[in-house]
Order: C-alpha cells, then structure tokens, then sequence
C-alpha cells in the first residue's frame, strides 16, 4: 500500500470517532464511549389489540425511566436469500417423495418471484447508551477511564435491558466481535468479511480509501 493510499484511509477513518474497541465497550474521542444494546424486532401488527397497548404502555414506562439520553438507531438491511433457494434446490434434488419434490420446487420458485417483486428487509433496533468522562470529572489514565465507563454503561445497560423484558422482547448488550461486525457493515457495506480483524483492532473501520 502507498503512502498516500494511507494517509487517504487514516483521514477516512478519523471520521468515525471511534478509537477502539474493548470487551463491549466501544471507545470514542473526545473522552467518550459508548455500550450498544440489540433488540430483536416484533410484528405489532399481529398483536392483539390488548397486547398492543401494552407494549405501548410499557415502551412509555421505559422512556419515562430513563434518567440519561439514549440513541435508538433502526437499521433496515436488504436480506440476500441466494443461499435459502440453493437449500431449497438441494432438498428437492435428494428427496425420495417426487411429490415433496414437486412441492419444495413450487415453493422455490414462488419465493423466488416474490423477492423480485417485493424487497425484503430485515429490520435490526438498536439502543445506544452513551458516557462522558464529564460524568466522573478529570480522568487520570486511559485504564481508569474505561473501567468508569464500563462500570457506568453496564449499571445504565442494567436498567434498560429490564425494561425491554417487560416488553416482551429479547435484547442483549453487543460484545466485542459483533459490535466490529455491525460497524464493519455500516461502514463499508454487508459483504465486506471481518475473519481478518485483529483482536487489536489493527485493520480500520473503514476500508475503502475514497476521500475527499
């Protein structure tokens, strides 16, 4: 690599603010950091109409709980089913039962047209809890200010993942690997492989070296 295709990298990535990761705490400049939460989705439209105004309820309860900002960040990502139809070719071509076969056929197809009419998107909510080091005042190394922002995120993380149970919904405090995954494909699109990060974190968040 250049020099220069270097320095166009570097400058790409300063703009991402983050700094590093460590366990699931993701570090930004500035004295900053941040805890990200995954909440899996729920059709509300199948609800009933009871189970409807409950969540509703609850979701109120939950902002009304809050005693610090939080970031909610919906992500809508086009899903690529190329894999599920060549299953569906496969276990039509093994099995015994040329009915079955017919049948998974039919159903392949099917689905195969559908998604040419119809983009399918999965939907992915997140829940970013933000820290400050002005939360703690001066901060003397670099190692004590992780372990405050750790220990004020989690406390943070704590009261927000019991409110979403109330909801009915399952979320969970991204770790270390898929918080890189996540920006990975933010960043530079969802194709791009993450088998070759370090556990230092060596290659940037942004791989493409376009800037301007």
């Amino acid at each position: 690599m250049t020099k220069s295709a270097q320095r166009k990298k570097a400058t790409t990535q300063k703009f991402t603010e983050i700094e590093t990761i460590q366990e699931n705490i993701v570090i930004l400049s500035g004295k900053n950091a941040c805890l990200i939460i995954e909440v899996n989705a729920t059709n509300f439209a199948l609800l009933s109409k009871e189970e409807q105004d409950s969540k509703i309820f609850s979701y109120a309860s939950l902002l009304n709980s809050l005693s610090f900002p939080v970031q909610i960040f919906i992500r809508s990502k086009k899903l690529d089913i190329t894999s599920y139809l060549k299953l569906l070719e496969t276990q039509a071509a093994q099995t015994q039962n040329q009915l079955l076969s017919t049948q998974i056929n039919l159903y392949r197809d099917f689905v195969r047209e559908l998604v040419k009419v119809n983009t399918v998107l999965d939907k992915k909510f997140y829940i970013v809890i933000p820290y400050s080091y002005l939360e703690k005042g001066a901060i003397g190394s670099s190692d004590s200010f992780f372990s405050q922002a750790k220990a004020s995120l989690e406390s943070k993380a704590g009261s927000v993942l019991s409110q979403i149970a109330r909801l009915n919904l399952r979320a969970k405090a991204l770790q270390k690997e898929e918080l890189i995954k996540l920006f990975y494909e933010i960043y530079n699109g969802d194709a791009v492989e993450t088998n070759q990060i370090t556990d230092d974190i060596k290659t940037p968040i942004v791989r493409g070296g376009n800037s301007t």
